[in-house]
């Protein structure tokens, strides 16, 4: 036995549906893509992290304002 198949109400659109992506969408990955592709070819720019505890000097700071 057969199941009846249901039929659309309304046929598909053909028409231009909008699908643009915006500026940033193709500019961040390619920005991105460009500074590690130079990393790589030049890895002297590349800079070692120093030995300096960032987050204390972050973490000093903020208790600093805080005690204001």
């Amino acid at each position: 036995m057969s199941a009846p198949t249901h039929t659309r109400p309304h046929p598909a659109t053909t028409g231009d549906v909008g699908t643009r992506l915006p500026w940033w969408a193709l500019a961040l990955p390619t920005l991105a893509f460009i500074t590690l592709l130079a990393l790589i070819l030049n890895p002297a720019d590349a800079q070692a992290a120093t030995g300096d505890p960032v987050l204390a000097h972050v973490l000093e700071r903020l208790r600093d304002l805080l005690a204001r």
